[in-house]
């Protein structure tokens, strides 16, 4: 009889073990997404931060701002509201957007030329940089975690103990092509582009 009750005894301490071991693996996979999730939403932050000064840079050189400078404020809203996956679709819009104004603002040498303008495209180019690193980290630890709740015996406690699978930052497939971006004036007007290094211009005859 006190075999038995030491072998129940030893029985219920092991599987306490495992349940604590478990537990504090899966917390600690948890921690690991949510603190590199945190820092990609300082940077999508940063970013909303710095979009209203490049547009005011830019409106003061540009007089094609309407449909360019309208979707790119429009858009900047969304970075920081709703799921991980809103929030990704909208980055993903967003540099798209931001690499047409850029590739826009090559037709104007003054504003190319402007110091607050530089600063600002350096500024978006870096954060941009940051959050593409950031990304495959937590895509990373979200895949790690997301495997240890779906595998044995993790796949036990993680609905009871509330556990539940996370979304990667990325954009769903459908929605990765680089956005389109208006470049009429207010006449419906297309923007000028600057000829390419070496074309030839044919003279008038």
């Amino acid at each position: 009889m006190v075999d038995l009750l030491v072998i129940a005894v030893a029985i219920v301490v092991i599987v306490a073990a495992i349940v604590i071991l478990v537990f504090n693996g899966l917390i600690g996979k948890r921690n690991r997404v949510q603190d590199a999730w945190a820092q990609i939403d300082v940077q999508l932050k940063r970013r909303y931060d710095l979009i209203p000064n490049l547009v005011e840079t830019v409106k003061g050189y540009m007089k094609y701002e309407k449909g360019v400078l309208t979707q790119i404020t429009q858009l900047r809203s969304s970075i920081v509201s709703g799921s991980v996956q809103d929030k990704a679709q909208a980055n993903n819009m967003l540099s798209g957007a931001l690499k047409s104004l850029f590739a826009v603002a090559e037709n104007y040498p003054d504003l190319k030329a402007s110091q607050t303008y530089q600063n600002l495209q350096n500024e978006l180019e870096n954060t941009e940089n940051k959050i593409s690193f950031v990304r495959t980290s937590y895509n990373d630890y979200v895949l790690d975690y997301n495997n240890a709740i779906q595998q044995f015996p993790g796949n036990l406690l993680a609905g009871p103990m509330g556990f539940r699978r996370m979304d990667f930052f990325q954009a769903p497939e459908g929605e990765k092509e680089v956005v389109k971006v208006d470049l009429t004036d207010d006449d419906g007007n297309q923007t000028p582009t600057a000829p390419a290094k070496g074309a030839k211009t044919q003279k008038k005859q």
